[in-house]
């Protein structure tokens, strides 16, 4: 597990480093256009790929600190037993959802590529935000799997 956490963290240091300079660009594209009538062509297309891909890289760190939104109102009387039992079940599907995801942004992203698709005004081929997407819902597959089935996983609820 401990490799897995540690490749979940750099993809989470990943993200905020996209998301950091997503959003330096905007800053400069919006002094640009308002204080100089210049701008930086395709901005929006940016700013959307790289905030998918970041939102992707955010997932497995999520996964890792259990911070993901956990709906207890039907089981705060529950025992401990019965809610480690549902969220090693819910880590369960998650696992199956992420891995289903995974496998579906593969062979859209074979498709993308295939076709040559690209974004509208900067023809940004859209297959590499399907590659960039890919590992992080892997990762989260795996993490969430190992939750569901490993040994004595920690299943303290934040």
């Amino acid at each position: 597990m401990r490799q897995l956490e540690s490749l979940a963290r750099l993809c989470a240091v990943l993200g905020g480093l996209l998301l950091t300079t997503i959003t330096l660009m905007t800053c400069v594209s919006l002094l640009g256009r308002n204080a100089l009538g210049i701008t930086i062509a395709g901005d929006f297309e940016l700013t959307g790929v790289v905030a998918g891909a970041a939102i992707a890289l955010f997932l497995p760190w999520c996964q890792v600190r259990r911070a993901n939104i956990i709906v207890d109102f039907f089981t705060t009387h529950a025992s401990d037993r019965s809610n480690r039992r549902l969220d090693r079940f819910g880590a369960l599907l998650l696992a199956l959802s992420t891995a289903l995801l995974s496998w579906r942004t593969t062979v859209g992203g074979l498709n993308a590529y295939a076709t040559g698709s690209g974004t509208m005004m900067l023809g940004f081929p859209e297959w590499v935000v399907y590659l960039s997407i890919v590992p992080p819902l892997g990762l989260t597959a795996l993490i969430a799997l190992w939750q569901a089935v490993g040994p004595n996983p920690s299943m303290d609820r934040r």
